[in-house]
């Protein structure tokens, strides 16, 4: 079942108010969800980076461990040919290096596909949007105007 397009200047003040709203909280979740992928996208990136810094000239090389987001201990690296991936869900899983480029490259584009269908629905909100509040000031100026000529 399709759904029924109405012209917004069809609709009524409290009508175009409800529109309204609605319209602010589908931007706000999809701004919401696109910071969240570019959150995403970044954390990939940054890792991606990471594994090329895993080489055979660093081998034995000290490191800091993160134990947690705050707290390392000293290290050193002892192997330059495998990487534990965090694959989600606190999920992990050996991979080679070029293995794990190739995962976190496929990740990266994953993300961009995303946000690059994401963006162009956000703007098209927002241009309702302001469709919606031009209309709405329109009838409340004309209300107003047609209120204090009765007067």
């Amino acid at each position: 079942m399709a759904g029924k397009q109405i012209e917004l200047s069809q609709l009524q003040i409290p009508q175009l108010n409800q529109l309204s709203q609605q319209l602010d909280q589908e931007i706000e979740f999809f701004s919401n969800s696109l910071n969240q992928l570019k959150l995403a996208q970044g954390k990939f990136v940054e890792s991606q980076e990471c594994v090329k810094k895993v080489c055979p000239d660093n081998l034995s090389k000290d490191i800091l461990v993160p134990l947690t987001s705050s707290m390392y201990v000293p290290g050193q690296l002892s192997d330059v040919n495998n990487v534990l991936v965090d694959i989600g869900t606190s999920y992990f899983v050996e991979m080679g290096i070029q293995q794990s480029q190739e995962y976190f490259k496929r990740k990266v584009e994953y993300i961009t596909k995303q946000i690059e269908k994401i963006q162009p629905i956000l703007q098209e909100k927002y241009r309702v949007k302001q469709a919606t509040v031009e209309l709405l000031q329109m009838k409340v100026q004309q209300l107003s105007a047609t209120t204090a000529a009765k007067t």
